[in-house]
Formats: structure tokens, sequence, C-alpha cells
């Protein structure tokens, strides 16, 4: 049996418990900050060490990287030049050689420097938010991706895209099962995954593409919800006219800066610029959009003379690099595909942070790895159900066509 504690004991306890942790607090404070103050000292001497080991290798990469990319930014804009005039390019109008890659140590951390939080990223709610704050605009978002899957499909088909290019650009943009609302790198809804960019939806548009789209081809999309109006009536034609009334007034605001892409870049990390971008979640004026991304290219490759339809990998080619860079890729020879390195089609900071170019090296490969990946990817649920709604829209498209051919020829 435990004898109880005498009031001496309990006392002369207490005082040791109070002395103790008046030692440890305030005795070791001290001797903590002693050690602290050695031990970064010894971090900023290895720092420093390291820092000069970096920049030494740095500096001698430089010596071959910095002509390199100069010659890669020459080569692209003899191309261009050769473009506008309608001339077809050859190895020539090319760097062969593969970029210098770095092997050096890599850049050490300053244990001086307070660590900077990586830079936030926008995502849905951020567009949502300064859409309504900046413009009163609530999109209309889609009872489900059925229905805006049979929207995207629709108005595909009716500008002339194939089924096989939107499908496969959806897989290989959208990972083959993302929503009409996938933001890149929210694709698995997994508790780690960060926004590492505005792109949004089926062909992953950036909200410099929303502002551009506007600037440059806004009063189509204006024409387009104003037929829909037209056919609609009572509490669906007022909400659509609104619609109108709200995108007259963002193509507005998309014209407050040139039309280039730097201006419209600029614009687009603005709060309005944000609000501007929840339009890609609106199941009227989304698909839009999304299909005039495609189109603009398509429409630049008929321009330069290539008559005969992109495959999905070619398209993907000038939706990543730009249509200038894509439309060589794809118009080249497959002789000059194996011996180009993509570097050609880049800018030095976009190549270095594109694994995949860097593993596929040469265009052919790039293009094959693309495929590849379309291929697989199409095969996931989300780009089955896209190829249903396309098989739809196509079914209904060849009946009328055929119930025309059948009046035409009674008419005779």
């Amino acid at each position: 049996m435990k004898r109880p504690m005498t009031v001496l004991a309990r006392n002369l306890r207490a005082t040791i418990c109070a002395l103790s942790a008046v030692t440890m607090i305030a005795l070791p404070q001290g001797s903590i900050a002693q050690a602290q103050t050695a031990d970064l000292t010894q971090k900023i001497s290895e720092y420093r060490e390291k820092l000069a080991e970096y920049t030494k290798a740095r500096a001698a990469y430089e010596v071959v990287a910095g002509p390199y990319w100069a010659a890669i930014g020459e080569k692209r804009a003899e191309r261009a030049a050769k473009r506008r005039n309608k001339e077809r390019t050859t190895l020539d109008d090319y760097v062969l050689a593969q970029p210098p890659v770095y092997s050096g140590p890599p850049k050490p951390e300053d244990p001086e420097q307070r660590r900077i939080g990586e830079e936030y990223m926008p995502v849905v709610a951020d567009f949502l938010k300064n859409a309504e704050e900046h413009f009163g605009f609530v999109p209309e978002r889609p009872a489900g991706d059925d229905q805006y899957r049979h929207a995207y499909a629709q108005l595909a088909l009716a500008a002339g895209l194939t089924p096989e290019q939107c499908v496969k650009i959806y897989a290989f943009e959208s990972t083959g099962n993302g929503g009409y609302d996938i933001q890149a790198g929210l694709e698995y809804g997994l508790p780690h995954e960060r926004a590492i960019s505005t792109a949004l939806g089926y062909n992953q548009l950036l909200a410099t593409n929303s502002i551009s789209l506007l600037a440059e081809v806004g009063d189509k999309f204006v024409a387009a919800l104003h037929e829909k109006a037209e056919a609609a009536d009572g509490e669906r034609r007022v909400v659509l006219q609104k619609k109108i009334a709200t995108l007259k007034k963002m193509i507005a605001f998309s014209h407050t800066v040139p039309n280039q892409w730097s201006e419209h870049a600029k614009l687009a990390e603005t709060p309005k610029g944000l609000g501007v971008h929840a339009i890609i979640l609106d199941i009227d004026i989304s698909p839009l959009l999304q299909v005039e991304k495609l189109l603009t290219s398509v429409n630049y490759a008929k321009r330069l003379g290539f008559a005969k339809p992109l495959k999905a990998a070619e398209l993907e080619m000038m939706n990543l690099t730009g249509d200038g860079s894509g439309f060589d890729m794809v118009t080249m020879s497959e002789e000059m595909r194996k011996k180009i390195p993509t570097s050609n089609f880049f800018q030095r900071r976009g190549y270095e942070r594109n694994q995949i170019a860097i593993t596929n090296n040469t265009v052919a490969q790039l293009i094959a790895a693309t495929d590849t990946k379309m291929q697989s990817e199409a095969q996931l649920n989300g780009a089955r159900a896209l190829a249903a709604a396309f098989e739809v829209f196509s079914e209904t498209a060849d009946e009328t066509s055929r119930g025309g051919a059948r009046l035409g020829s009674t008419g005779n």
C-alpha cells in the first residue's frame, strides 16, 4: 500500500519541480543561442564554398549554352521570315546539335535568406470570385460533364474539327478523365496537389488564352450567343442576353491593351483578368473558346497551304509550341523530323522545364511520344464518353445530310 506523502515532502517535490522548470527554461537558452550561432556560421561557410563551386561550373556551362540558345533564337527568326514568304525550310534553317547539358553542382540554398513561399497560383474559386466582383458574372455551370461533352462535340463538328483531333487532344491535355473544369496540377483530386498554371478545361486554356481569344474573335462568340438567344424564349432568352452584355464588357476590357500575347498575359494576371477566365466554366461560352483554340491552329495551317486534316499529334505540336513552330514540325519530312532537335521549337526556359521535350529530343520522337500518350489515355472513361458524344452528333449530321440529298433528288 502506498504511504501518504507528508506536507514537507509535497513542498520539497514542488520546489524541485519548479527549480527544474526554471533551469530547463532559463539555463539552456544561452547555450542554445550559442549553438545556433555556431551552426549558422558553419552553414554560411559551407554555403559560400558551394556557391563558389556552383558559380564557376555555371560560368563554364554558359560559355557554351549562351551561344547555343542565341543561335536557336536567330534560326527561329529566320524561319519565321521564310514562313511569311511561304518558302520551305531546310536542315540549314535549324540548329542540329542537341543543347549542352549542365552537369555541375546544383545551386546551394542561402542559409541566411528567409524561405519565400511558393508563388500562389489562382484556382477556380478565384476566377469565380473575381468574375462576380468585377463583372457581376456567375457562370452557368453544366449539369454534368455529359451536357458539356455534347455541347463541345456539336460545336467542334460544326466548325470542321474531327473527332480524332478533339478526343485525343482532350486525352493528352486532360488525362483522359478530366472534367470540363479540370485545372493543371489538380487533375486527380489528391490532397498534396497544387495548381501549376491557370490552364482550364478540355484543351487547357490559360487565363491569357481567354483574354487573347476575346480580343481577337470576341465578336464571333457574341454572334453565336445572339443566335442562341434568338432561338430561345422566356427566361432562357433573358439569361443569354445577360451573358451577351457581360461578354461585351469583357471584350472591351481585353481591348484595353495592344493585341499582343505579352500584353494579354499581363492583363490576365489582374483581378479583372482572372474574372474573365471564369467564362471557361460557362456551358454556353466555354465550348466556343475551347473549339476556337484548336480551330485557330487548323486555320493557320490552311492559310499556309496545308489543306489535309491535321493529325491529333500534329495539332498538339501547334498547341504546345505555338502555331508557327508547330507548323514547321508538321510540314517537315520524316527524315528531317529524325534529325532536328526539339530545342529548336522552344524558348530556353520553357525547354529546360519540359522533361518530355528533353527526353524525346528530336521532332520525330516528340510526335511519337505524344501520339503514344494520346492512344493510351484515349482509352480512359472520360475520353470514351467524349468519343461517344461525337458519334451521336456525327450520326445526326449524316442523317440530316442524307435527308437533304433525298429532298434534292425529289425536286428534280
